[in-house]
């Protein structure tokens, strides 16, 4: 992504909580946008976040600490583009031009960010797209972020939950899943991360208590007690 012309193009990010969302802003900062808010959609019965089941206060600190303002949407799966788009609406009310989205290859989620964005008159940002997912699992390694693996496939195994994405786990991620021609970054829902700490983090996150249960077809860290370090 290049830089805005001038610089400093008010924009969102939307927020799961993991690598390349993260990988999304800081790109987006370096390039020279101002990022004033991370937008989260979470559900209203379980009121844990839509994108990786997160404990919504977990991704409020994560927020705080990248500098920038938690936008909550309250949805479910019936009503979740009606209330994005809304949340989008309400957010170029408040001056914001553009959407940054950390999607890699799945062209379908593309086409569906970049209608619902232009439809409230914003415009899209994809500055992962097409990129060798590989590379850029080395790339957040590489930069110092810290994310801890909070999802896997059952079939892939209990023992990848709660480890640190450092370069060794991500060389064993690759060639793991590359034996099954899946996806390194995790397009298709094989492992999902959260991001503790890296550059932008004024403080780094410590996950207190967590618990393995399995929903469905995965293996998932049950959080329960969370903070901000120090």
């Amino acid at each position: 992504m290049a830089p805005a012309a001038g610089g400093g193009l008010p924009c969102f990010v939307s927020w799961s909580g993991g690598k390349d969302c993260c990988l999304a802003l800081w790109r987006a900062r370096r390039a020279g946008l101002d990022v004033k808010y991370l937008l989260t959609t979470y559900s209203r019965s379980t009121g844990h976040t839509m994108g990786h089941g997160f404990p919504l206060g977990l991704v409020r600190l994560q927020a705080e600490s990248l500098g920038a303002e938690l936008v909550a949407v309250k949805t479910e799966w019936r009503e979740y583009e009606a209330d994005f788009k809304a949340a989008l609406g309400a957010l170029d009310e408040r001056g914001v031009m553009a959407g940054v989205y950390g999607d890699v290859d799945l062209a379908a989620h593309r086409e569906w960010v970049e209608r619902v964005t232009r439809d409230a008159g914003l415009t899209a940002h994809l500055p992962l797209w097409g990129e060798d997912q590989r590379a850029l699992l080395r790339e957040f390694v590489a930069a110092g972020f810290e994310a801890i693996i909070v999802a896997a496939r059952a079939d892939l195994g209990l023992s990848w939950l709660g480890r640190a994405l450092d370069e060794r786990c991500a060389g064993e991620l690759e060639r793991a899943l590359g034996e099954r021609d899946l996806s390194p970054s995790g397009e298709g829902g094989e492992y999902h991360t959260l991001v503790i700490g890296g550059p932008g983090f004024s403080r780094r996150l410590e996950v207190q208590e967590a618990v393995p249960v399995l929903r469905r077809h995965d293996w998932v860290l049950g959080i329960r007690r969370f903070g901000l370090e120090g």
